[in-house]
């Protein structure tokens, strides 16, 4: 990318440097959580539409994306931002409970930055090929029981964003996806590595038998104490798990009794089983579900198990990496561009899309405070709101100029884990379930792992 040419989309995202701190204040200020982000979308909406852009919006449940057709046939592109905040009403900024601890709003920013310079004259010479851009929903993997909700109303189908979309049909015709999240690296500007964990979500519930826990305990079934040795049993398993499969199981009991007088009949848990791959996970998931039935069993308690599909194992593009890496360090220095061969022990649902396609999940620099703590907040929005956009705009230029040759590569470089979102479904799928664990018939045990 020759230097004149750097400079002026520089230059095009400059002009909205305001727009682009209106937009990361406003949202941070209006945190909602997945499939809720409606004043969020509709904020971006307007950004949008007040700028010329059509827009086909999700209708029922937040988000929206648009396409920018450059006039020469070429592969498509795809932005993409993510809406939603966590629940977090301890965080020292949270709004209804709400709070954007993972940096959601500064995606949000640098999109805005990215669709108005897009809009520039000039924006689009030499370049080939088709952009979308997307406002996405619902990353963050919580709040199941509103989206199982969602679900049971035929609203959603997936409980994830990304997903959703894909199902929808709003990431057809896509050949390369790519986004950059909010980091909190003090020592660099940009951070790219190779990918993350996916994992399974689970909502465990324990049944036992109420009865008066001072006079007759013996009468009841304690359903806490079955959750409390599942969990035991969860830890125990910890040293079975190889370092090199990255797996994370990490519970929490959301419901532990109705009444501190009597023996808990209904305990309720949920948990994310995290892996380096989809088969590690499947394994994973056995074993935590050995662990579940046995707590069950000892207290002579029965066990409902709900899996949902959660976010797929992230594997970045190395050739787009490769590429990012040039583009990002043309803008910044290379020495303020960490590459990286990490492999996260996180999740992000962009892993879901590079089962598909070719993507990139770099990370810009400008937040402070712990990702998901209640202190996490953006420091130095010009790095991760409007040098990220830049960062974005130049890459997608590389990709698209002559003749998107790049680009090209980068496709024919990649092998994806599926073959078409169709099989993709289908393998996905299979990780939905919901059974109990333990049934009892006199004294026959039935385990159904």
């Amino acid at each position: 990318m020759v230097n004149n040419m750097k400079e002026k989309y520089i230059e095009f995202v400059n002009k909205y440097r305001k727009q682009i701190y209106d937009a990361e204040k406003y949202i941070w200020e209006h945190p909602e959580t997945g499939f809720n982000e409606w004043k969020t979308s509709a904020y971006l909406e307007k950004v949008f539409t007040d700028a010329g852009y059509s827009l086909i919006k999700a209708n029922n449940i937040p988000g929206f994306y648009t396409d920018i057709d450059t006039g020469k046939k070429g592969p498509k592109i795809m932005i993409i931002c993510e809406l939603d905040a966590l629940a977090m009403p301890n965080h020292f900024a949270a709004v209804n409970g709400c709070a954007h601890a993972c940096g959601h709003h500064a995606q949000c920013a640098a999109m805005v930055g990215i669709c108005l310079a897009l809009k520039e004259k000039g924006a689009l010479d030499n370049l080939t090929g088709s952009i979308r851009l997307a406002c996405v929903p619902a990353e963050e993997e919580i709040q199941t029981e509103f989206r199982e909700e969602l679900r049971s109303q035929g609203i959603i189908h997936y409980l994830g964003g990304k997903d959703e979309f894909l199902y929808r049909g709003y990431f057809d015709g896509v050949d390369i996806a790519y986004m950059i999240h909010t980091g909190n690296n003090p020592h660099s500007m940009f951070d790219i590595h190779n990918g993350c964990n996916g994992n399974i979500a689970k909502d465990i519930t324990f049944h036992g038998k109420p009865a008066h826990a001072g006079s007759f305990p013996q009468q009841g079934i304690n359903a806490l104490y079955a959750a409390n040795l599942a969990l035991n049993a969860i830890n125990a398993l910890r040293e079975t798990f190889p370092d090199n499969d990255h797996v994370r199981v990490h519970p929490i009991i959301t419901k532990g009794g109705s009444s501190v007088s009597v023996i808990p009949d209904e305990v309720k848990i949920s948990t994310l089983v995290r892996g380096r791959t989809l088969d590690i996970i499947d394994k994973t998931n056995k074993k935590v579900n050995r662990a579940i039935a046995s707590g069950a069993l000892a207290m002579n308690a029965t066990v409902e198990v709900i899996d949902h599909p959660g976010a797929c194992p992230l594997n970045n593009s190395l050739k787009l990496k490769e590429i990012a890496s040039e583009v990002f360090s043309s803008l910044v220095g290379k020495e303020n561009v960490n590459v990286t061969t990490n492999f996260g022990s996180g999740s992000t649902d962009m892993g879901n899309l590079s089962c598909l396609m070719p993507v990139i999940h770099p990370y810009a620099s400008g937040a402070i405070g712990k990702t998901h703590g209640d202190d996490f907040a953006i420091k130095d929005v010009e790095n991760a709101c409007v040098i990220s956009a830049k960062a974005q705009i130049l890459l997608l230029v590389k990709l698209l100029e002559n003749e998107a040759k790049l680009a090209k590569e980068v496709i024919a470089s990649y092998k994806p884990l599926f073959t078409s979102k169709e099989e993709y479904f289908i393998t996905l799928d299979k990780f939905l379930s919901k059974k109990e664990l333990i049934s009892y018939n006199g004294d026959e045990i039935n385990i159904k792992i």
